[in-house]
């Protein structure tokens, strides 16, 4: 394990210097990511890197999912509820049939629960890269919200299918209606079991006397206690850690300190930006196992069969996608609907913005070597690299091209969301102008006898009556940070001398840091 360490190391700073290439080339990061793990893989004398599925459903997938549901707006998830759920349970339904009727069709030995298990692997996207690239061009808000949404709960019905075709495949028998009463009970187990958890953590965080560093420790531990306990307990450890992160990321404010608040954002973004990069590293560096494990099998008709399913899945997106849209047309005429026009243009985006990735991949290598009579597992191998192609050409083919398609397509912003910068003065004129009120309500007698307070009300008033003058705003912002690094400097000046504390002068200097963060995010270069 030791002796691995070096290598471990190495991969991350591959890892950031791909990052920052992908950065320099405007290409979405897991692209060139699974690239270079890729070529990594096939360096001679590279040592095989067998990646074991535990790692990635135990390790990487609970804070992953956490982080993620940390930072989707409940308010545009609730918005979009209804595409969403159609997306994550529906689409994921009719992509596993359609894939394992054309396993049963094209390849040799493949049975129809063979097949369900391969559509169970491969019918999740994955929205860390769809988001990463999307994020990179100018397109409304709401294909970000549903492909988010969509992702936090998608696992779940994927793995759940792949679990019931699973135990198909290894006793040869298969319920339909005991198969369906307990998928609704693996769901609803799972939420509730994620809520359940989620209270009790927001319990520790009011009661116990916890600083920023056990505030950022406990949410460390939180997704993997959601998710172990509802595996534990047989229902979905996915829609644990969802329900259980959209639950406490609503009510952060109410149990985490500002201390902590900006201390876990740091936190969580650098292990978040960390637990993505070696996970789509480390899908590229499998393809020599997977490769080898092949055995006797022949490669082109494998990657034949792997250009197939691909097919298929993206072809049942589009179609699922565009389905929905005029589904909701119809519906609209009888229920109150987000968009009741959604037209073809979005569905195509939606469909084509169905990558794999991470969770195709460990469902993949979680398939047992043995049955459970012993015997070898049917087509274990070629299911491993088929899913490989579908991850790698789902990412490279779509990933590429989704940039090119959302130009050419050209998609009407039907949100009327008003641009950033006037969203950002109405909210800054707004919270100045009931802050003036309430001052001047509750505290008008000590504004007159308290100069900082009536400093902070001159401020306030400021930002009320702020002319919109972008030069004098961006004047102000230079030479403000220029006086806080002058500031800095004295600072350190300062700390030359003997009778003043270390830990003191260091505090000063992050109130810095956080008074330029703040100028920095209020006028911001646009």
């Amino acid at each position: 394990m030791l002796h691995h360490f070096p290598i471990f190391l190495a991969l991350l700073f591959v890892i950031l210097l791909l990052v920052m290439i992908a950065r320099k080339l405007n290409i979405a990061y897991p692209i060139l990511l699974v690239t270079g793990g890729l070529i990594i893989g096939f360096i001679p004398g590279m040592p095989t890197v067998n990646i074991p599925p535990e790692l990635i459903f135990t390790i990487f997938l609970p804070p992953l999912l956490y982080d993620a549901a940390w930072h989707t707006s409940w308010k545009e998830f609730w918005r979009w509820r209804r595409v969403i759920t159609s997306f994550a349970f529906l689409m994921v339904f009719f992509t596993a049939i359609v894939v394992a009727l054309v396993s049963v069709a094209f390849i040799p030995g493949f049975t129809l629960a063979l097949g369900f298990l391969l559509g169970g692997i491969v019918s999740p996207p994955d929205a860390v890269s769809a988001t990463a690239i999307l994020k990179q061009v100018n397109i409304p808000k709401r294909f970000i919200s549903i492909l988010e949404g969509e992702s936090l709960v998608n696992d779940a019905s994927g793995l759940i299918i792949f679990r019931f075709a699973l135990i198909a495949v290894s006793t040869g028998t298969f319920v339909f209606s005991q198969a369906a009463t307990n998928f609704f009970l693996v769901i609803a187990g799972g939420i509730l079991i994620g809520l359940a958890i989620a209270v009790i953590f927001f319990w520790l965080h009011k009661v116990l006397p916890t600083d920023a560093n056990t505030d950022i420790i406990f949410t460390l531990i939180t997704p993997y206690v959601m998710y172990l306990v509802a595996e534990q307990l047989h229902v979905s450890g996915v829609l644990s850690v969802v329900s259980g992160g959209l639950f406490l990321s609503v009510r952060s404010h109410l149990f985490l300190s500002q201390h902590s608040r900006l201390s876990g954002t740091t936190v969580w973004s650098a292990l978040g930006f960390v637990l993505n990069g070696l996970v789509f590293m480390l899908i590229g560096l499998e393809l020599p196992v997977i490769v080898n494990d092949l055995g006797n099998a022949s490669i082109t008709q494998a990657i034949g069969y792997g250009v197939l399913i691909t097919v298929a899945v993206t072809i049942v997106r589009i179609l699922c996608s565009l389905g929905a849209s005029y589904f909701t047309v119809f519906i609209s005429r009888y229920i109150t609907v987000a968009d009741n026009r959604p037209g073809w243009r979005g569905p195509i985006i939606a469909g084509w913005a169905g990558m794999r990735g991470v969770v195709s991949l460990a469902a993949a290598l979680s398939v047992p070597v043995y049955a459970s009579d012993g015997v070898l597992f049917p087509q274990r191998s070629l299911i491993l690299f088929i899913t490989f192609i579908v991850i790698l050409l789902t990412l490279l083919v779509q990933g590429l091209t989704l940039p090119w398609l959302i130009r050419i397509i050209k998609v009407d912003d039907r949100d009327h969301f008003l641009p950033v910068e006037e969203q950002d003065r109405k909210i800054r004129k707004n919270i100045a102008r009931e802050s003036l009120e309430y001052l001047h309500v509750h505290h008008a007698h000590a504004i007159e006898n308290n100069a900082p307070l009536k400093t902070l009300g001159a401020r306030w008033q400021y930002e009320y009556s702020m002319p919109d003058n972008t030069e004098e705003q961006m004047d102000y912002k230079k030479i403000y940070i220029n006086l806080i690094e002058k500031q800095r400097n004295w600072l350190r000046e300062m700390n030359r001398d003997i009778s003043l504390d270390e830990d003191v002068i260091r505090e000063h200097l992050m109130m810095l840091d956080i008074e330029e963060e703040k100028l920095r995010l209020r006028y911001p270069e646009r």
